[in-house]
């Protein structure tokens, strides 16, 4: 038995007093002399004898009363094991991602945890929770009660490791305490990469929840599958969780709602299928979304999607007067791009004014004046790519890199060299490789120039280390002539996307749709006043995003906002300038899940209300004190009885 208060034990002294006051008491009785003391002498002693009992039974009641009394202020208690003794400080994270809408034997996942979670943890219990988009620190759970049956889901993915560092920033650096992190999630595979482990003074509890073996259906993806300027077709990839030969119908709506029209599409036991549909004339501005009827996860039903009107995109060549331009001709294509290609000998400076992407091509000097010319452009938000010849006047090119601050060339060496390495992380090549490549037939050079570069990311790289190819701030440099006498590259699969994709963020234009909770940059061909912002706004949600203008466009920065799904317009002074669809990250339907087992240091549980049962029973304490109180008072009534009835 241990003892909340036990200070109070020094009350037992009092029990002192009663003992004093008895001792007092027990005086010799004093004899007289009388003449026939024989019966008297009978009489006097059972009368001691008894009122000695009396007195010490009495006395014993009070006694045990009064440390009845005392030892109900100390508050005993047995605690069900030593873990109770210790202060908890407790961290339950609830995963409140899409995937958690899988059903499960009591409905969707998220809300049969929150709902045990409530039923089951103790309402004065004090603790911090965590979601992926909220967070509640050493608060009682009544007082945070309501704004947990209000979770909802968050387009955030359920990033394990991020999890993992939050809650050890909110566990206090005492050494006594006992510290307890319970994760509730259904542990999709892919979101446990990276893991840490915690302290070993943590306690990790993983509560695995499953739903039911359903098949779940999702809008992937949407795509128009031609370049040309008129937009006719919409193609829709559907997914499915697991093989099947299911055939779904597919819906097309126009932005408020309205049937555009419908279609179909059979999977054939496989997990895709495609349906199409026919847009009307004049869809270079339309917005709409496709929708399919799915009961299992529902954030993946509809895809959003905005037609935009055609941009070109200028793409202005400078080349020397022997260089071949015949392979920037054939990727710069019409309709999707307007290709200007000229010679130093017909120069015109003119023809910079409105070009997204200027290249130079093996020019073997840099003209005057175009410094500035090519600075002012970095400035407005153009592109750059700069292609050297082996004839490159150093002293014009360093003048030129030093005014881009992008480092310098040296000497060129006749060094064949091949390229091996392959940033593939790289904005450039964003969507290109579906991973890694090792089986790559490499290109190579017969001569390069060593160049240094002044920050930047190497994008290609040759066997030795050095760089071929550089990029940074829309600014690329290679290190080497393309031409064919110089190198193969122009052969090489690698050329097609890496000068396609230069022209291409060279304007971003407005896509199809975009993925929430990424980093998306739009180009808006306006112009905006001193005081004028651009605003993208739907029926229920406003915002102004981060902008930047240039000369004759507007670049807009989208990083956590908006945060719902849906078409949002472009508004310049309450103008429409266009509009931008939104749609969720796919990756939560995968529903991959990770077999916990590999985790030793975790205890693994299936079971919400078993787990807080048998941890609630197991920090439980048997409190006594009601029982001392009640000892107290039988102890009273002994008391009372004894005076009372004990003759």
């Amino acid at each position: 038995m241990q003892f909340k208060h036990p200070e109070f034990l020094y009350a037992l002294l009092l029990l002192l007093i009663p003992i004093i006051v008895h001792l007092f008491h027990l005086r010799r009785f004093k004899k007289e002399a009388f003449t026939n003391v024989k019966f008297l002498k009978k009489v006097q002693l059972q009368t001691r004898r008894s009122s000695q009992l009396k007195k010490l039974l009495t006395l014993l009641a009070r006694l045990l009363a009064l440390a009845a009394i005392i030892l109900a202020f100390t508050r005993p208690f047995i605690p069900h094991s030593q873990e109770a003794l210790k202060e908890k400080e407790t961290i339950i994270y609830i995963d409140n991602s899409f995937s958690m809408q899988q059903k499960g034997e009591q409905g969707e996942l998220l809300k049969q945890a929150v709902q045990q979670v409530l039923q089951t943890v103790p309402e004065d219990m004090n603790l911090s929770i965590l979601t992926n988009n909220q967070e509640f620190r050493n608060e009682p759970l009544s007082e945070i009660k309501n704004e947990l049956l209000e979770i909802d889901y968050s387009p955030a993915t359920a990033n394990f490791k991020t999890t993992a560092l939050k809650a050890k920033n909110l566990f206090s650096d005492r050494t006594e305490t006992s510290k307890q992190f319970v994760a509730i999630s259904d542990f999709q595979e892919k979101n446990l990469q990276d893991y840490p482990e915690f302290e070993s003074d943590i306690n990790v509890h993983f509560i695995q929840l499953k739903g039911v073996d359903q098949l779940n259906f999702s809008v992937d993806s949407v795509y128009i599958p031609t370049v040309e300027t008129s937009a006719s077709e919409l193609e829709v990839i559907l997914g499915a969780s697991r093989q099947n030969s299911e055939t779904l119908p597919v819906s097309l709506y126009g932005e408020n709602g309205e049937l555009i029209a419908k279609s179909s599409a059979g999977f054939d036991e496989d997990t895709t299928a495609v349906a199409s549909f026919s847009l009307p004339e004049g869809a270079n501005n339309l917005a709409g979304y496709v929708e399919i009827e799915d009961n299992s996860l529902k954030f993946d039903n509809t895809a959003f999607f905005s037609v935009q009107k055609p941009e070109k995109i200028n793409v202005v060549a400078l080349n020397s007067n022997t260089v071949d331009t015949q392979f920037l001709s054939k990727i710069y294509e019409k309709p999707e791009f307007s290709f200007t290609t000229m010679t130093l000998n017909e120069l015109d400076y003119n023809k910079f004014d409105n070009a997204n992407l200027i290249l130079l091509n093996e020019l073997e000097t840099i003209p005057n004046g175009l410094e500035n010319i090519l600075e002012e452009h970095i400035e407005n938000g153009g592109s750059i790519t700069i292609i050297p010849s082996d004839k490159s006047d150093l002293k014009a090119y360093n003048n030129l890199l030093l005014h881009l601050q992008k480092g310098s060339f040296s000497k060129f060496q006749n060094n064949e060299l091949k390229i091996t390495s392959i940033n593939f992380s790289h904005p450039l090549y964003a969507d290109v490789f579906d991973g890694e490549v090792e089986n790559f037939q490499y290109p190579k050079v017969k001569g390069s120039f060593n160049y240094r570069p002044t920050g930047g990311n190497a994008i290609l790289s040759f066997n030795n280390g050095r760089d071929f190819l550089t990029g940074q701030n829309h600014i690329y440099i290679f290190s080497a002539p393309l031409n064919s006498a110089n190198s193969n590259f122009k052969q090489s699969p690698l050329i097609v996307p890496t000068f396609y994709n230069m022209a291409k963020q060279s304007l971003q234009l407005p896509q199809l749709s975009y993925t929430l909770g990424k980093s998306n940059t739009v180009m808006i061909p306006t112009e905006l006043d001193k005081d004028e912002v651009l605003e993208l706004a739907n029926e229920e949600e406003s915002f102004i995003p981060q902008q930047r203008r240039y000369h004759n466009k507007v670049e807009i920065t989208l990083f956590d906002l908006p945060e719902k799904a849906g078409t949002y317009h472009l508004l310049k002074n309450e103008e429409k300038k266009g509009h931008l669809s939104f749609n969720y990250d796919r990756a939560e339907n995968q529903l991959v899940f990770s077999d916990l087992s590999i985790y030793p240091e975790v205890d693994l549980n299936y079971d919400i209300r078993e787990f807080f049962t048998a941890e609630i029973n197991k920090n439980e304490v048997d409190h006594l004190w009601k029982w001392f109180v009640i000892f107290a008072v039988i102890f009273l009534l002994i008391e009372v009885c004894l005076l009372k009835f004990l003759k």
